[in-house]
């Protein structure tokens, strides 16, 4: 009899929660699940997330154990993963990392330029929280982390738990090469062999081929000159339009470097202007969600919840819940799969700094990521990822030394900022707006 995973995910009253369960049950001939258990730190929240699983599993898949709570150590004890996915501060402030910086003509976004630096600063506490009860009650057990903004907590937790089993992932690429795939009339992305390199959000692909070695960026390259990633299909139909602007956008981007092809979030550092100019200051992302997945996600719990039956309900699963289940699977199992995961860069990019956190293809094993070789980069990309690495560099020492210096610095690094000045006013005005987040500045 082969053996049962006990999964924990961390963000249990996330509205991705739903989705991830029904992936894990989904794929439970390959990588079978004995026990989930949900824990989140705000029980309103998570309760109706929880009745619903309670409900949907006892009548799809009665064999597997589930609970939900906000108890450290009933949630972390006996436990072989975390799947991490926590978003302190919740949607509302979200909407305030989006808003305060537009307001200054700024990018808003929740993990570029200052919104994803405050958001990295308010993300970095809870998941070494979660990692410390990793430690204490399940010294063993995998974080497969893909809380955002996924490379100032890398950078954060490599720092602070050097020890500790995590792997920061994050499903852009994922997402992307689903696309690529379709547009190459391919079956599954897992079809294309990648060579990728950058930092998390901030990234380019160098060589696409398939198993036999024929390369395949030619006819990517032809269609992104055109139309960026907006490939017409039935996922795409269903996209806000906020995303089916960042898809088209791709080409602008690709513009600058037809040698290669862009991660989408590159626009906001590269077209900083432009997508401000087309931002909805009083009605961003943020507000899209609360208006859709939020309210649909709760809104089909609180169904199931009243009918006490999931008959006929279900819930939407993402790229990053395939992409989990992968990665689960290549440590269990010793698969040796290759995927892009966020890691020390160690010389895997030649010419780029040591200790980077960087995000390249890995091969993956029961003893964790071993990072591919990715040679050396060329000066555009170099100069570009080097200043980035510098926010978050700076970010995670803001939060450690409780720095106001080191933060101001960091926004006015960012390249979404235009100077020091406007950098200071964003950052008070971020410092009021996360005062029950934040470490106290000085």
């Amino acid at each position: 009899m082969r053996r049962k995973f006990n999964i924990t995910i961390a963000g249990g009253g996330s509205t991705y929660t739903p989705g991830i369960i029904l992936m894990l049950m989904e794929e439970c001939e390959r990588f079978p699940v004995g026990t989930i258990k949900l824990y989140d730190n705000l029980a309103s929240r998570q309760e109706p997330i929880g009745k619903a699983m309670e409900i949907l599993l006892r009548e799809r898949h009665p064999e597997v154990k589930f609970s939900y709570t906000t108890d450290p150590e009933e949630a972390f004890t006996g436990i072989d993963f975390v799947f991490a996915h926590i978003r302190v501060g919740l949607y509302a402030m979200r909407e305030k990392d989006e808003k305060i910086p537009l307001k200054y003509n700024v990018v808003g976004q929740e993990t570029c330029g200052p919104g994803g630096i405050a958001y990295g600063m308010r993300s970095i506490g809870g998941v070494l929280e979660i990692l410390d009860y990793m430690e204490k009650y399940s010294p063993n057990a995998w974080m497969l982390n893909y809380s955002n903004p996924a490379a100032i907590v890398a950078e954060a937790t490599r720092r602070l738990r050097p020890n500790s089993k995590i792997i920061n992932i994050c499903d852009m690429p994922v997402a992307l090469e689903n696309i690529m795939a379709n547009i190459l009339n391919l079956e599954s992305r897992k079809e294309m062999i990648v060579r990728y390199y950058g930092l998390n959000h901030f990234g380019w692909w160098t060589s696409i081929t398939d198993k036999s070695g024929k390369d395949l960026m030619p006819e990517l390259k032809a269609f992104v000159k055109e139309k960026g990633y907006a490939k017409e299909t039935e996922d795409y139909q269903h996209r806000a339009q906020s995303w089916k602007d960042t898809y088209l956008m791709a080409k602008d981007v690709y513009a600058l470097d037809p040698d290669t092809l862009p991660n989408t979030y590159l626009k906001y550092y590269l077209l900083q202007d432009e997508v401000v100019a087309h931002s909805n200051k009083e009605y961003t992302r943020a507000n899209e969600v609360m208006d859709s997945r939020e309210k649909e996600v709760f809104g089909t719990c609180r169904e199931i919840i009243e009918k006490g039956s999931a008959e006929g309900c279900n819930f939407a699963t993402g790229a990053h819940a395939t992409f989990i289940v992968d990665l689960a699977c290549a440590l269990a199992f010793n698969t040796k799969e290759r995927m892009l995961l966020i890691v020390p860069n160690n010389g895997a990019i030649v010419n780029f700094d040591e200790d980077a956190m960087v995000e390249i293809p890995c091969l993956v094993g029961s003893d964790g990521p071993e990072p591919l070789t990715m040679g050396r980069i060329p000066q555009f990309q170099k100069g570009l990822m080097e200043q980035q690495v510098a926010v978050e560099k700076l970010t995670v020492d803001a939060w450690i030394e409780h720095s106001y210096q080191k933060l101001w610095q960091a926004i006015t690094l960012s390249k979404t900022v235009p100077g020091a000045k406007v950098a200071k006013q964003i950052l008070d005005e971020l410092i009021e707006a996360n005062k029950d987040y934040w470490p106290e500045l000085h």
